[in-house]
């Protein structure tokens, strides 16, 4: 009988194994692998990955007490919002992506902050003629579009009652959390924008103004007091309700622009995908307002033109020609993409295999083009800091890609009193310094102009990979603009060069920069010699902090693997 069991436990494990190797044959994913320096977390149902593990508990928590990934994804982003204060969110927006099991359905939710009616471009110039006001403090706050997105994936996918994904982040709020001191460090890191606010600075704050440090406990009473209100009452109590109320008479007594007119016309939208293919595998990612899956998209057409397997991972080729086709595909994404409920986008002509040929060919293997000499193409001929990500899969198939934002660390840094959370600061997002330039010299304003009611463009970008119909990589990032080159070299490292997930996650990173001398970033970790190599070929290299934070997932038969990515510390994936 055990002998039995034991043929069809390795029968199982096999056909996993054939499964999720793709790129090289013999590839193995075992835990128990000396091939392999980094090895991923493994269940054979559920999984939740997340930047902090008291929300992958809560989240996997949900998926065992019969909840869908749609459920625990919302379970996960309430928790983020009291765990992760400089992330985590209700006073910020973000994009989810959701695949549906048994079908070949994929939906996008883009719950992204709109301008408020007051936030014209006058509205953010001083009697000098300088923007002020739009990347930090009251005046920065878009209408917030987290609570609005979630409770629409939810009312569309979720399985358990709203009230029961609330409960653990009314708890912790409530209860408080003690602080590590990775949470302590960012807190005193923001200390001077959470002075912004008296209640902000109660909240994060010792009475002489000090950051809570390691082992004390955050306690957030309004947080709680808010949560319960959304728990009993839903979305509309933060749209148009009590909470509602207090953000306008607080908004007010600040000085800012956002009136509770603007929180009722708020809506999250549910959109169509945008879609393209690499190496054989559906590649399905966040359509504008994310500029990010655009950048995706037109990244991985260009690279698939180039045999990067042959290069290996980490070479100087692999990495130039990477960087290379980011400059094209960063110039696209400034000159064509905005917010589609505004302007027409050539969607379809990013995506174009055509167009990534011809853009291709602009890439010379022996010399770095520039950046400020990388212009936009023609995609219309072709037509036919601080951030978070999750990514959660249940026992069925259901499916969760899912990265929301309140802008900078702590966003505006401003809480409104009796609140408790904090709003962000998107406004910062629009392209302000271009448009008050344009509209000074008569020129068209740019594509992610501002605008009542407008959506910014922005990075963040859930995505993932389906193979013969069906989820096979999920991942996503924060990072600001540096999230579509995490998300492309995490996609290539799997895919191109048959690393597992862990591997995948720990690879030593790049992010080539479009504006001012156009460097490309370095992360620790790469060799000299291909340093040398890639200065030769005129790259300017600069190195500094981490890039990116991915919270994987590889699905395969009756195996899941995710890797928590320790860029950000906290991290963790939690199987169901």
């Amino acid at each position: 009988m055990l002998r039995n069991a034991a043929r069809k436990g390795a029968a199982l494990f096999a056909g996993c194994l054939l499964t999720l190797s793709l790129a090289v044959s013999a590839q193995t994913r075992q835990l128990l692998n000396y091939e392999a320096i980094h090895k991923p977390a493994a269940g054979t149902a559920g999984m939740v990955v997340s930047q902090n593990e008291a929300a992958s508990r809560a989240g996997a928590q949900v998926l065992r007490d019969g909840g869908n990934a749609v459920d625990a994804a919302v379970a996960t982003a309430f928790v983020l919002a009291v765990t992760l204060p400089r992330a985590g969110n209700i006073g910020g927006d973000g994009f989810m992506l959701v695949h549906l099991a048994g079908t070949d359905d994929y939906t996008a939710i883009d719950y992204r902050s709109a301008a408020p009616a007051l936030a014209t471009l006058d509205a953010y110039v001083g009697e000098d003629g300088e923007l002020q006001g739009h990347s930090a403090g009251i005046r920065s706050a878009g209408v917030p579009g987290t609570v609005a997105g979630l409770a629409l994936a939810h009312e569309k996918y979720g399985r358990l009652p709203w009230k029961r994904l609330l409960e653990p982040a009314i708890a912790m709020a409530r209860d408080g959390i003690v602080l590590s001191a990775d949470e302590a460090f960012a807190l005193e890191w923001g200390q001077e924008r959470l002075a912004r606010s008296e209640a902000g600075a109660a909240v994060f704050l010792d009475a002489d103004g000090a950051a809570l440090r390691a082992g004390e406990r955050l306690v957030q009473a309004d947080l709680a007091w808010t949560l319960q209100r959304i728990a009993d009452y839903g979305a509309q109590d933060f749209y148009r309700g009590e909470i509602a109320d207090r953000i306008d008479a607080g908004v007010r007594r600040l000085g800012g622009l956002l009136r509770k007119e603007d929180l009722a016309a708020y809506r999250a939208i549910e959109r169509v995908p945008l879609r393209t293919s690499y190496r054989g595998l559906d590649v399905v990612t966040m359509p504008p307002a994310s500029g990010g899956g655009a950048g995706i998209v037109a990244t991985l057409n260009l690279l698939e033109q180039f045999d990067l397997a042959s290069m290996g991972g980490g070479s100087a080729d692999a990495l130039h020609v990477f960087a290379e086709a980011s400059k094209l595909a960063w110039r696209d994404r400034l000159a064509h993409v905005g917010d589609t409920g505004f302007l027409d986008v050539p969607l379809e002509g990013l995506a174009a295999k055509s167009y990534a040929a011809e853009r291709a060919r602009l890439i010379d293997m022996r010399r770095a083009t520039p950046a400020v000499d990388v212009g936009p193409g023609d995609p219309w001929a072709h037509e036919g800091p601080d951030t978070t990500h999750f990514s959660v899969v249940d026992g069925d198939g259901n499916v969760v890609s899912n990265t929301y934002t309140i802008g900078a660390d702590f966003g505006s840094g401003v809480m409104i009193e009796g609140t408790g959370f904090l709003l962000g600061n998107l406004i910062g997002n629009f392209s302000l310094r271009a448009q008050l330039e344009a509209l000074r010299e008569g020129r068209p304003p740019p594509p992610n102009a501002m605008q009542p009611g407008r959506r910014p463009v922005s990075s963040m970008a859930p995505t993932m990979l389906a193979r013969d119909g069906k989820p096979w990589l999920v991942t996503g990032s924060p990072g600001g603009n540096t999230i579509p080159g995490t998300i492309v070299q995490t996609i290539i490292n799997v895919v191109d060069f048959g690393m597992n997930l862990a591997e995948a996650t720990m690879a030593p990173r790049v992010h080539q920069h479009i504006s001012g001398e156009g460097t490309l970033q370095v992360e620790r970790g790469l060799s000299p010699d291909t340093l040398r190599l890639l200065t030769e070929r005129g790259h300017a290299i600069s190195s500094g902090q981490t890039i990116g934070s991915t919270q994987m997932l590889l699905i395969g038969l009756e195996r899941v693997e995710g890797a928590s990515d320790p860029r950000r510390p906290g991290a963790a994936a939690i199987a169901q």
